[in-house]
């Protein structure tokens, strides 16, 4: 019972410290000036979404903050060309399915999920429209039985973090190996959803050495399933682990050693 008491003790005050280094954290992001080396580097690459969005002058609407183009481009370019499943939650008026279909290729199949019965017109060739409640876990229940394989998740639905929250528990562990994981429209300072997901990173950084193994760390929970997670600005993307991951390994290579740390 003391035991017990003395670990709640500790995990509380551990608690508070946080919370002092976050709003630490939080006044540095304010006090962060403008660096004028940013503006000299002009040197950007062709993207096939920014140039099919910049052509959609007609036809089915297509709604994206410009920035998102490059964040797609660079997590989801190895899947080009692959027979690859696609989820897009939120059709709205169907542009995005047309960029999709046209920057993953032919061989990839693209689900489209929306709670508006309307959206059923967008279904064709190669792209299937579900309709259903992105916050309700049946409706993920009875889509995963339908769906067994999910490659890229892109949640571009309610944007409220009720729906994104319930989205990511539902679809993350039913993600491929290697798969990816984009969360649009996280606004707003303190947000549900962001905060949820810190605590996920939190845990990637946990390090439990093996007393008898030095320079070996066990993976926990989420270290075998996540590989990484990024944070842009309105963006999380979170990749699944491309193959098992049991322990984390730091070996000594080399014969010459300061004394210090002997």
């Amino acid at each position: 019972m003391l035991l017990d008491l003395k670990r709640r003790a500790r995990r509380v005050l551990r608690q508070l410290r946080n919370e002092r280094w976050f709003a630490a954290g939080s006044t540095f992001a304010e006090s962060l000036p403008a660096d004028e080396r940013i503006a000299k580097c002009t040197d950007r690459t062709d993207n096939p979404l920014r140039t099919f969005f910049d052509r959609r002058v007609q036809g089915a609407g297509i709604w994206k903050w410009t920035h998102y183009f490059d964040i797609y481009h660079r997590h989801l370019e190895s899947f080009r060309g692959s027979a690859v499943n696609v989820v897009e939650v939120g059709v709205y008026s169907g542009g995005s399915l047309d960029m999709w279909r046209d920057y993953f290729g032919i061989a990839a199949t693209i689900h489209g999920v929306d709670i508006a019965p309307e959206c059923r017109a967008y279904e064709r060739e190669q792209i299937k429209i579900s309709i259903g409640d992105q916050a309700d876990p049946r409706f993920w229940q009875d889509f995963k039985a339908k769906t067994p394989s999910v490659d890229v998740l892109i949640d571009d639905g309610g944007h409220t973090p009720r729906q994104q929250l319930v989205t990511l528990r539902e679809m993350l562990p039913h993600l491929a190996p290697g798969g990816v994981y984009i969360c649009e429209d996280i606004h707003g300072l303190h947000n549900a959803f962001a905060t949820f997901v810190y605590g996920l990173v939190d845990h990637l950084n946990s390090s439990r050495t093996h007393r008898d193994r030095p320079g070996s760390v066990p993976a926990c929970g989420a270290q075998t399933v996540v590989e990484s997670v990024c944070f842009y600005p309105f963006v999380t993307v979170i990749t699944k682990t491309r193959a098992p991951v049991t322990e984390f390994l730091a070996p000594k290579h080399g014969t010459e050693w300061q004394p210090f740390l002997l």
